[in-house]
C-alpha cells in the first residue's frame, strides 16, 4: 500500500476511535502532502520517497516548535508538539544511529579521497544519497565536519 493511502486509512481509523491527537496530526500531514502535490506549474501525485520527505519536514517542524515552546516555558504545548512528532515518526524510516552514520561518512571520505574542511561539499554529495531521509542534514554535516577535522 502506498504511504499516502496508509496515512488516509490510519486517519479514518483514528476518526473512528476518536483519537484526537492522531487524527489532527494525520490531517495536517495529508494537508502538507496535498499542498506539495499542487505546488508548481501542474498538479502531480507524489511518490512514496517524496511523501517521506514531506513527513520528515513536518516532523522537523514539530521538533523545532517543541524546543521553542520548552525554552519559552510552555511545557504543555511542547509536549503536544512532541506527541505529534511521535505520530509522524511512525511513518518515517528508522533513523541512523551515530555509529552507522559515522561509518557511512568514513566510507564516503575514503571513496572521495577528501581531506580538509574545504572538501565538505564533495563528501556531502557522496553521503546524501546513502542516508536519504534516515538522518537529519545537520547531524550529517556535523559528522562530516568532525571527521574532516581529524
Amino acid at each position: 500500500m502506498a504511504l499516502k493511502e496508509q496515512l488516509r486509512t490510519d486517519m479514518v481509523a483514528a476518526l473512528k476511535s476518536k483519537d484526537e491527537l492522531r487524527l489532527s496530526t494525520l490531517r495536517m500531514a495529508l494537508s502538507a502532502i496535498t499542498t506539495e502535490e499542487v505546488a508548481g506549474k501542474s498538479a502531480r501525485e507524489l511518490s512514496d520517497d517524496e511523501v517521506v520527505k514531506v513527513l520528515a519536514r513536518e516532523a522537523k517542524k514539530r521538533r523545532e516548535a517543541a524546543e521553542a515552546f520548552e525554552s519559552a516555558g510552555r511545557a504543555e504545548l511542547a509536549a503536544k508538539e512532541r506527541a505529534e512528532g511521535g505520530v509522524l515518526d511512525e511513518y518515517l524510516p528508522a533513523q541512523l544511529g551515530d555509529d552507522e552514520l559515522a561509518a557511512i561518512v568514513r566510507a564516503a571520505l575514503a571513496e572521495s579521497g577528501a581531506t580538509g574542511p574545504q572538501a565538505m561539499g564533495q563528501v556531502m554529495k557522496v553521503v546524501q544519497p546513502q542516508i536519504a531521509g534516515r538522518a537529519e542534514g545537520g547531524r550529517v554535516a556535523a559528522e562530516v565536519r568532525r571527521q574532516l577535522a581529524e
